[in-house]
């Protein structure tokens, strides 16, 4: 678009799959602090990405409808299928590469599961598949769904990385056992990462399943460990889970949020944000190294960059009693912060750079922080019409 596009910037929304933080948004802060991706640089208002999880609250969660959630009046007999379940594991890789190193982790689940795959294999071609797995080949949605409601469990490979068949298999009633990933996955470790407008760790294949769903629906084991999985996979069989869709995967869910956005996002206005309302206001200073994000997240609320402003004065840190012996205005990501070493106190220079992301360890930051509606991550309490 060319020039055009600083006119129109404004109303464009970004589908992204796994977000992009305020750091690499920014593309003069990019490149002169090491954050230049090819994904990033807009320049756009953070919250203008749309992501698919609630990867950062710096982006707007969009989200999805799941597959079963969409059906009406499928409750009761979700339900039922979930106490005909038989002791049946589908493995969730459709591609042949995926199972690559897994044959002993598969095996062990085998011993105590009849274990299926949905695999496309070419003629000809030498597979990573184990003799013991009955495979359908590639299926169609339909049919892949019917093999799920007789499953008792859907086993994640490691990879692919945070999609959305595992919320499709819990609301079916499966329970998803994944590997936990330690060192977590990032940028700096992991080839599918690198170069991805993100700092996240992925501590899971599966971080929002893991994290905010949890058991008895989710277990993310260590795959090398062969008797966690055994004692994990026997735990599952001694277990009646029903099928569960988070609310946010709902379609009332996911039309409330969007009503939500259309209602009150404005980024063509030059007026400082006012949803969510002040009222919705938690503050927090964070522990030296700590995000605002983790900062919200261990008092059970969630970072809210469109609060930060409210944050942004030296009245904000009189509020909390710190005596700030000296205070500066910079482009940083990090701030609003309080550093104890020297008592200074940093006010954020940009907008665009307010970040629930990030942290430093010589860095205690101001963390705008507030409640949300029980399985609706993205909504305040305090916000909702």
């Amino acid at each position: 678009m060319g020039l055009a596009f600083l006119h129109y910037q404004c109303r464009f929304r970004i589908l992204d799959s796994f977000g992009t933080e305020p750091a690499f948004n920014l593309g003069s802060y990019a490149r002169s602090h090491g954050y230049k991706t090819l994904w990033g640089s807009w320049g756009l208002q953070p919250l203008q990405y749309m992501t698919m999880f609630p990867h950062t609250p710096d982006n707007s969660f969009l989200g999805f409808v799941s597959e079963e959630a969409v059906k009406d009046g499928k409750e009761k007999e979700l339900e039922s299928d979930s106490n005909r379940k038989n002791r049946i594991a589908v493995v969730y890789g459709k591609q042949d590469y995926m199972w690559k190193g897994k044959s002993e982790y598969v095996e062990v689940i085998s011993e105590e599961l009849e274990t299926h795959a949905t695999v496309y294999q070419p003629p000809g071609l030498t597979s990573n598949l184990p003799s013991f797995i009955r495979n359908h080949g590639l299926l169609t949605q339909e049919h892949f769904l019917r093999l799920l409601r007789g499953a008792k469990v859907f086993v994640g490979l490691g990879f692919p990385f945070e999609g959305p068949a595992p919320i499709e298999a819990i609301a079916l009633g499966c329970v998803f056992l994944q590997p936990r990933f330690d060192p977590p996955h990032s940028s700096e470790n992991n080839d599918f990462y690198k170069g991805k407008p993100t700092t996240r760790q992925i501590s899971s294949q599966h971080p929002y399943a893991e994290k905010l769903i949890g058991k008895p629906h989710v277990w993310t084991v260590d795959v090398s460990n062969k008797t966690e999985v055994r004692e994990a996979v026997r735990a599952i069989l001694r277990t009646e889970v029903k099928p569960f869709t988070p609310r946010e995967f709902t379609c009332e869910g996911m039309l409330e949020r969007v009503l939500d956005y259309i209602a009150h996002q404005d980024f063509c206005s030059k007026s400082l944000p006012t949803w969510p309302p002040e009222c919705a206001l938690r503050v927090h200073l964070g522990p030296l190294g700590q995000s605002c994000e983790s900062v919200c997240q261990r008092s059970s609320l969630v970072c809210e960059p469109a609060l930060f402003h409210h944050l942004n004065t030296p009245a904000a840190f009189a509020r909390l009693k710190i005596g700030c012996s000296s205070t500066r205005q910079e482009v940083n990501h990090l701030f609003p912060a309080y550093s104890p070493w020297g008592q200074q106190c940093g006010l954020q220079q940009d907008p665009l750079l307010f970040s629930c992301a990030g942290s430093d360890l010589s860095q205690r930051r101001l963390c705008p922080c507030r409640a949300h509606l029980p399985g609706q991550v993205a909504l305040s309490p305090d916000c909702l019409s």
